[in-house]
């Protein structure tokens, strides 16, 4: 295995298990932390809101982690889903509203810049690896 397959794969676990304590927390001990990041526009409860999308964080980060045949795949429904609720970080942000230490418009306006990262990170650690003719991986 290349070392650029291994940085994909710890890539891909790290985000992977990101992802599921991400989605356990939503569903467990930071329901109402997650909740200031539903921006008022959202047509559901804040806390239905934040139930559904930690389901959905703890089977994207799952399926990362054990997913094969389908990775790729599996790779852009995740960077889709941090796409989706990038809106709430900017609501976060645009309405001032404090959560996981988030409590300056500074803090918040910082934290946007690391969702394209997490979306690149989905694309790049799940992407397969392009073959030469020869049969090796030039990527």
């Amino acid at each position: 295995m290349s070392k650029k397959n291994v940085a994909r794969t710890v890539g891909r676990i790290f985000l992977g298990s990101f992802l599921v304590f991400a989605g356990v927390s939503h569903l467990t001990f930071a329901r109402e932390e997650f909740q200031a990041q539903v921006p008022d526009w959202v047509p559901l409860d804040p806390d239905v809101t934040v139930l559904a999308s930690g389901v959905v964080e703890v089977g994207l980060g799952a399926a990362l982690l054990v997913a094969r045949k389908r990775r790729g795949f599996v790779g852009v429904l995740a960077a889709l889903f941090f796409v989706a609720v990038f809106p709430g970080n900017i609501a976060q942000w645009l309405e001032h509203r404090d959560a996981f230490g988030l409590d300056t418009d500074t803090k918040r306006f910082v934290r946007l810049f690391f969702q394209p990262v997490l979306i690149a990170l989905a694309i790049w650690s799940t992407r397969t690896p392009r073959r030469t003719s020869a049969g090796s991986s030039d990527s």
